[in-house]
């Protein structure tokens, strides 16, 4: 039995709890500043309340300020902060972590430099102080929160530099249900599974025209959805290449595209797009939710047209991501560039 710290009591942070506690391992679950309301519950009765289901009896809970406490003696820690966090997490809990300790991120999303050169969350991360101290690895794939937590089957992928590391990781985390790949390829899986984000949002724009069309609730029509689909997957193949990954990490990144069109607050922010909604407008029917897709949809676009400029990469390649940042950046409604997704080959 080993102990695990996980930082950040959002949905897929304490759905990692499950399969962690599953396993028999000690798991202490720490809330982020922003989680003062979930921690209270739990410590009452186990409730997740954005997760809507009881945790295992078996962990327990720490409040931010009992963040020294809860890395006693721990063996990984499990970052599960948002991209918003990362720079929290860097900051204020790094160089809290005893050295040597392992960190496994779920975080999605990408950094980008100033000269446009991408740069996945875990090595990102080294650039803290005490950064360097810790072995960074990082959770990739289709995965729904709530699904783990009833624990329905699913299979991810581990990233990181250290195959013996992640061994280790999936020795402690892997179970009946949970299923584990492991990849070098960090740079590869980490910019697959960020991009879902942004795409979901693309795909999920089809079912708001459809609703605005033929009213809301109607039947959806898959045509547009599923070309919207290969749209996405085609840019995020040639994202991939330009961030210097392996292209057969699109599996995951396909793979998680296709549940988050599914559910979840990135549809819901799409269908209010499709409908015709201005991104202010969406957002304030939206209020409150954390919505990745504009952080890593702005960090990419900057990344490509910085590139652009160095005759590394072409805008005109992602017509279907350009329109997703018009739209969140730009504040442009709705116009799918249809056009601009033919080719000759």
């Amino acid at each position: 039995m080993s102990v695990i710290t996980i930082v950040g009591a959002g949905m897929m942070g304490s759905a990692m709890s499950v399969p962690a506690a599953d396993n028999g391992h000690e798991v202490r679950l720490v809330g982020t500043p922003l989680d003062g309301e979930i921690i209270k519950r739990l410590k009452e009765d186990g409730y997740h309340i954005t997760l809507k289901r009881n945790l295992p009896k078996s962990v327990t809970y720490y409040s931010v300020d009992e963040l020294d406490r809860a890395l006693d003696g721990v063996e990984l820690v499990i970052g599960g902060v948002s991209s918003f966090g990362v720079e929290w997490f860097g900051s204020e809990v790094l160089q809290k972590i005893p050295r040597g300790v392992p960190v496994l991120s779920i975080t999605k999303g990408l950094y980008a430099e100033e000269d446009g050169t991408l740069v996945a969350f875990p090595d990102y991360l080294t650039r803290f102080e005490g950064g360097r101290e810790h072995s960074f690895n990082a959770v990739g794939g289709p995965c729904i929160s709530f699904e783990i937590a009833d624990r329905i089957h699913t299979f991810v992928a581990f990233c990181g530099h250290d195959m013996n590391v992640l061994k280790t990781l999936k020795e402690m985390l892997s179970t009946e249900y949970y299923h584990i790949n492991l990849t070098t390829d960090v740079m590869g899986l980490e910019t697959a599974v960020a991009m879902k984000n942004a795409y979901a949002l693309g795909v999920s724009l089809a079912i708001g025209m459809g609703e605005k069309e033929r009213g809301e609730g109607c039947a959806e029509k898959y045509n547009p959805q599923a070309a919207l689909f290969a749209q996405s997957v085609r840019e995020m193949k040639r994202l991939l290449k330009l961030a210097g990954g392996n292209s057969d990490e699109i599996l995951y990144g396909a793979g998680d595209l296709y549940v988050t069109i599914y559910g979840g607050r990135t549809r819901r922010l799409g269908i209010l797009l499709g409908r015709g909604l201005t991104f202010p407008a969406a957002k304030e029917q939206l209020s409150g939710v954390t919505l990745e897709s504009v952080a890593v949809t702005k960090a990419v676009i900057g990344a490509v047209m910085e590139q652009e400029k160095r005759g590394k990469a072409k805008l005109s390649d992602y017509p279907l991501l350009s329109h997703i940042y018009d739209m969140l950046i730009e504040k442009t409604t709705v116009n799918i560039p249809w056009k601009d997704f033919e080719e000759e080959k």
